[in-house]
């Protein structure tokens, strides 16, 4: 079996990268190979050296070329999608496209989500592009026959990324450094929310067996684990994968937003809901497929990679500012109200 994947080399997509060839596919990746350094050096695939938003140059690389499989791990938009699809029509037998649970309905009707919840999200953009790219794509299929399946991961995380609630624009490692240090951190609301983490070795696992499965074709399937853990308990399984216990500070969603308004979409439309994943499309299409990695095995595996890798220890000045700020904020209201009220 021979596949495109364009990217290849991110979070979600780096192990299925090396459990197709693992499995024997015949692996192209097309990507700028900014990231391939996270590939193992002796794996064996074949390199386009290209940027996919360059439409000539892609296609030229593929007048001679068909692939049983095309995956586009980057796509956001609409036009995106536009692109794809006068690329790799008649090129390919399946199409995958990379949505996001994020797109499910907010705020939700039901906690249990199927592939059948509605789409709608109000609070996120990036969540609403993705719902626009998977409408033009089923359009494709039924009226042109475009070979697409959708796939709509939820929190996956790998070895080299932390999931956390709220982070600064450097990643984790500042949130990680504060509980080190005895710091406190911020979990939004009551922490009490439930939440679904990902294994990226999982995720491909379950991916894998879609690549090239005919019953996926024009349908939509959310990849997650089972587990259902609350804030609080991610927080204090990655304080124990540490060794120190965090010093939680519940904010509320709402004034987090209010302080800064880019948190509205990845929390009011996504990590402050409560969430809970109903896995048996995923199961009923790749037999045998359960999550393997618990979070807090997982865990331990991205604090031991975080704690010896400097290139993933940056600072994070500005997020600690706001951190340090929100919790100063909370404090002074909490000490004014007491003592108005004795």
């Amino acid at each position: 079996m021979k596949a495109l994947l364009i990217g290849g080399t991110g979070t979600i997509s780096t192990d299925i990268t090396k459990l197709c060839v693992e499995q024997g596919w015949d692996i192209t990746l097309l990507n700028r190979g900014s990231r391939n350094y996270k590939l193992p050096t002796d794996i064996k695939l074949t390199t386009w050296a290209l940027d996919i938003n360059d439409e000539s140059a892609v296609k030229a690389k593929l007048d001679n070329e068909n692939f049983d499989v095309i995956v586009n791990f980057i796509n956001f938009n609409v036009q995106q999608v536009e692109r794809d699809i006068k690329l790799f029509a008649g090129k390919t037998n399946q199409y995958i496209f990379i949505s996001s649970a994020s797109a499910y309905q907010k705020p939700r009707a039901n906690y249990v989500i199927t592939e059948s919840t509605m789409l709608a999200n109000p609070y996120w953009e990036y969540s609403r592009n993705k719902i626009a790219c998977e409408e033009r794509l089923i359009e494709e299929h039924r009226k042109n026959g475009f070979p697409v399946t959708i796939i709509r991961p939820s929190h996956t995380y790998d070895t080299y990324s932390i999931p956390l609630a709220i982070h600064g624009e450097k990643g984790s490692w500042a949130t990680i450094k504060r509980m080190l240090d005895g710091k406190p951190v911020i979990i939004p609301g009551d922490g009490n929310s439930l939440w679904h983490l990902t294994h990226s070795s999982d995720f491909a696992r379950a991916f894998v067996g879609i690549m090239g499965n005919i019953h996926a074709i024009g349908d939509a399937i959310h990849i997650t684990g089972d587990e259902a853990i609350t804030w609080n308990q991610i927080y204090d399984i990655l304080g124990n994968a540490l060794g120190v216990t965090p010093k939680i500070v519940h904010v509320a969603t709402d004034f987090l937003v209010a302080c800064q308004p880019d948190l509205d979409g990845p929390l009011n439309g996504d990590k402050s809901v409560n969430t809970v994943f109903d896995n048996s499309k995923i199961k009923g299409l790749v037999p045998n497929f359960n999550a393997k990695i618990r979070f807090d095995l997982g865990a331990r595996m991205s604090v031991d990679y975080f704690l010896t890798n400097l290139i993933v220890q940056q600072p994070d000045p500005e997020f600690e500012t706001f951190v340090d700020t929100i919790i100063e904020a909370q404090e002074a209201a909490l000490r004014q109200v007491k003592s108005k009220i004795g």
